[in-house]
């Protein structure tokens, strides 16, 4: 895989063009989703584990290349001689443009997906119309456990099997434990839905980011350590975190993270409720029946898993109050996320 990175190290920058439309075949021949290097990022699932952090790097690094040299190419088929010459854009409106933003949802998600990114964990989908086997009962929900009761369900059609939206971005797990065997490490980002009143505290969909790692003698050691990478690159270097025993049907052991508030630096403030603490995720070692309803030896295998709510993570960085404004699509609170692209 070196060498083909390198090979097309070397084709990239040795790119030339004349018009536009070249380099559009150009963007769609590297970067578009079955482009090489979106193929290379495919075959990146099978690296050995103990090379996947110095690809993982060089894939990155290729791929800000080819964006940057395409972009360069573009600037330069689009200007015409007259341009060069008087310096004058005539395409450009007689007023300026307001500059937009991202919205702060796509902002906090890339900087999520890229933290994983950099421990070599890869990005699955997965459909959110889903059945009750992949969304509970290769999850280790039994079909009279309450814990069916933690959730509260869309259902599109119960006879003769039950079809809903999905209420937890852990189906994708399920999905790609079936048809691969470890090393698996992937994140797994998305909308889900569930039956909840909307108010500032909870709406009725939202989004998440589960992360899952299967391999041999993976450890809650494991899992610890990735979780305190993850919080001091999303929240600073000083950030502390804590783990809280809890309960979910799909791991064992299983429990809550909380971070040291970012706005008291943990002294205790109204926003942590005086603690000095934030909840923001939950996770724990993947349970062996999950392991074994996917097709997966549970006495050879072990993993972890974790996921967090994407607005969550918003909240506590840019201190949104209100849920209902990530949906609203009011420019005047998107526009405060401009210096944040």
């Amino acid at each position: 895989m070196l060498d083909k990175i390198q090979q097309l190290k070397d084709e990239i920058q040795n790119l030339h063009v004349s018009s536009a439309a070249e380099v559009e075949d150009l963007r769609i021949k590297y970067l578009s989703k079955k482009g090489a290097i979106s193929q290379l990022m495919n075959d990146f699932r099978t690296v050995a584990p103990e090379l996947k952090r110095e690809l993982g790097q060089k894939l990155n690094e290729l791929k800000n290349m080819a964006t940057d040299r395409i972009n360069t190419l573009r600037e330069e088929a689009s200007g015409s001689s007259e341009e060069k010459a008087t310096g004058l854009d005539l395409t450009r409106t007689s007023a300026p443009l307001p500059l937009g933003s991202r919205h702060p949802l796509n902002i906090v998600r890339n900087k999520i997906i890229d933290i994983f990114a950099r421990l070599g964990f890869s990005i699955a989908e997965g459909p959110e119309i889903e059945d009750d086997w992949h969304v509970f009962s290769s999850l280790n929900f039994a079909a009279d456990h309450p814990a069916r009761d933690m959730q509260d369900t869309f259902f599109i059609q119960r006879d003769p099997a039950d079809v809903l939206l999905r209420t937890h971005t852990s189906s994708v797990q399920t999905r790609v434990m079936e048809h691969s065997q470890p090393p698996i490490r992937i994140i797994c980002p998305g909308r889900v839905y569930r039956n909840e009143a909307i108010s500032a505290r909870a709406h009725c969909f939202f989004h998440q980011v589960e992360a899952l790692y299967v391999d041999e003698h993976v450890s809650f050691a494991d899992l610890k350590q990735t979780l305190l990478y993850f919080a001091r690159e999303m929240f600073g270097p000083d950030t502390q975190i804590r783990l809280r025993p809890s309960y979910f049907p799909f791991t064992e052991p299983s429990a809550e993270m909380d971070i040291s508030c970012n706005l008291c630096g943990g002294k205790g403030c109204a926003f942590c409720k005086h603690t000095g603490w934030v909840e923001i995720l939950g996770c724990g070692m993947v349970d062996p029946n999950v392991l074994e309803s996917c097709g997966i030896d549970s006495s050879r295998y072990s993993g972890f898993a974790l996921g967090m709510g994407i607005e969550r993570i918003t909240n506590l960085k840019y201190q949104v109050k209100d849920l209902r404004m990530f949906s609203e699509n009011d420019i005047r609170f998107l526009s405060q996320f401009q210096s944040a692209r």
